[in-house]
C-alpha cells in the first residue's frame, strides 16, 4: 500500500469519525445552541470545519482535514488543509493562484497576499515533502518536496498535497481553492 493511499484511507477515517462526533454532540438539548454558530460561519470557509469546529471545544480539531483542489502546473492533484487557525486563514483567501520559486533545494515558496495568523498555532512539526506549511516571520507558504528542518515554532504545517516530489520540485504556479 502506497504512502498516498495509506494517507487517503486515514483521512477517510478521520473524517467519518469527526462526523460521527459532530452528529452525537448535536443529537443532545445543546443542538439548538451549536445551530447559530454553524450558520453564522464565513461562506468561503468549507461548510464541514465549523460544525468540527463546534464539536470539540478543546482544540484537538486541529488535525480534521479540509479537503481543498490544488491545481500545479496545470495539473489537478489532491490536498487537504488541517484545521489550524493559520489554515482557516488561508482558506479565506481562496482562491489563490501564486507563481512559485526555489528555496535552498527542498522547498517552493510563494507569497499570499497579506500574512496569515499565527494564534493559536499548534505544536511545531518538521515538515515532510508534500507538506503546506506556512513561514511565520517572511509571511510565505512553502510548499516542501524534501523533508524539511528540524520543528520550529516559526514554521506552521497548514496541511498536505499529494504529489510526487519530483513534480513539487520543479512547480512554477500553484492554485489552491476550496472544495463546494
Amino acid at each position: 500500500m502506497t504512502t498516498s493511499t495509506l494517507r487517503r484511507a486515514l483521512t477517510t477515517t478521520a473524517t467519518v469519525g469527526v462526523l460521527l462526533l459532530a452528529a452525537t454532540a448535536c443529537s443532545d438539548d445543546s443542538s439548538a445552541e451549536q445551530t447559530p454558530t454553524t450558520a453564522s460561519a464565513s461562506s468561503s470557509a468549507p461548510a464541514s470545519a465549523p460544525a468540527s469546529a463546534s464539536a470539540s471545544p478543546t482544540g484537538s480539531d486541529r488535525s480534521t482535514p479540509m479537503d481543498i483542489r490544488v491545481t500545479i502546473d496545470g495539473q489537478e492533484v489532491e490536498a487537504t488543509l488541517n484545521d489550524s487557525p493559520a489554515a482557516r486563514d488561508l482558506a479565506s483567501l481562496l482562491p489563490l493562484t501564486l507563481d512559485l520559486k526555489d528555496f535552498h533545494g527542498t522547498e517552493r515558496i510563494a507569497d499570499p497576499p497579506r500574512k496569515l495568523t499565527t494564534e493559536n498555532a499548534p505544536e511545531p512539526l518538521a515538515p515532510k515533502a508534500g507538506d503546506l506549511a506556512y513561514f511565520a516571520p517572511w509571511g510565505n507558504l512553502a510548499i516542501f518536496h524534501k523533508d524539511g528542518p528540524s520543528a520550529s515554532e516559526d514554521l506552521l504545517v497548514l496541511g498536505h498535497i499529494d504529489a510526487d516530489a519530483d513534480g513539487l520540485s520543479g512547480a512554477d504556479r500553484i492554485t489552491i481553492e476550496a472544495t463546494s
